[in-house]
């Protein structure tokens, strides 16, 4: 048996010289408990990509074992916290002194959250789609919340041109109705006759990122949910009966959105909170009209921020 195996990366030199922006590795499966605000710490399964990049360019590679075993102990016995995000990042550097002066780590996982029905008071899961990213470039650190929430928008131009059939139903109905009175009228209402148009709704979604400023402690991902949810009003339901589905039509109803309206909805609820360094937002709203999508970008407009 060999005394030793060989180490192609450390006795050997690159093919051809030259630096790399980012080297390591994509889509490590692996558990992570997730401290955020407000919430007791939470078990997500989560896809993990580390990368440090390679300043000697006469050196073959990195050590990517060393990134992975670094996630690994993060994975078994530790907590993911904006601080230990941060000592993650200090360690992918320091463990490839000599090879690497920038770090980037990126988690996505899906986080679960109870959220009770508009009236009934019924609970249920639902799951909101999350990236955490932390980076350190050029000596600089950035710590990035990134979610995507799911909500019903009403076409405000299908509303309208809903309302006019309807008036125009109402007008031939009683029009030469000469005992026409309350009853008769909310009768008539109650009716597929009556309501002869509603608008066109559809699923939609708002994906936000937002740069966390250095006093962050857990990671607000509920105050981000809620602070979307609040604001655009009509988020997609868990558990629902019968009164809650009313309430839901209701509140579409009251709250009909171009995607420009949503977009700029957020952007002031955004500009209004003080625990975000810098936002940008995405608005889709998946047509059940169109074949296509209806889609708004805004950004907080900071100099050197997100760029839209």
């Amino acid at each position: 048996m060999p005394t030793s195996m060989p180490d192609i990366a450390n006795h050997t030199t690159a093919q051809t010289e030259g630096t790399l922006d980012w080297v390591g590795m994509s889509n490590i499966e692996m558990p992570v408990m997730v401290a955020s605000k407000d919430e007791n710490d939470r078990l997500v399964s989560a896809h993990v990509d580390a990368f440090v990049n390679l300043n000697d360019p006469t050196a073959k590679g990195i050590h990517m074992s060393r990134l992975y075993l670094l996630l690994d102990e993060l994975s078994s016995n530790g907590v993911l916290n904006y601080q230990s995000l941060v000592a993650l990042l200090d360690n992918f550097i320091i463990s490839h002194e000599d090879l690497s002066d920038n770090a980037k780590v990126q988690f996505n996982f899906d986080y679960h959250l109870r959220r009770k029905s508009l009236i009934s008071g019924k609970e249920g899961w639902k799951a909101y789609p999350v990236t955490l990213t932390g980076r350190i470039n050029k000596g600089q650190l950035t710590i990035e919340l990134a979610i995507d929430v799911r909500y019903s928008s009403t076409c405000p131009c299908s509303a309208a041109l809903a309302r006019q059939l309807i008036q125009q139903s109402f007008k031939e109905k009683f029009a030469n109705d000469d005992n026409v009175n309350l009853d008769n009228i909310h009768e008539w209402l109650g009716t597929t006759e009556g309501i002869v148009a509603t608008p066109h709704s559809q699923r939609s979604v708002a994906e936000v990122k937002v740069k966390l400023n250095h006093g962050c402690e857990q990671f607000p991902i509920t105050d981000l949910v809620d602070l979307i949810e609040d604001a655009l009003q009509t988020p997609v339901q868990a558990a629902v009966k019968r009164e809650d589905e009313q309430e839901f039509a209701r509140l579409n109803g009251q709250n009909l959105m171009f995607c420009e309206d949503a977009a700029r909805r957020l952007q002031h609820a955004m500009n209004l909170s003080q625990g975000y360094d810098d936002f940008w937002l995405r608005i889709n709203h998946l047509e059940s009209l169109h074949a296509h999508d209806a889609v708004s970008v805004a950004t907080k407009g900071i100099a050197g921020g997100y760029q839209p």
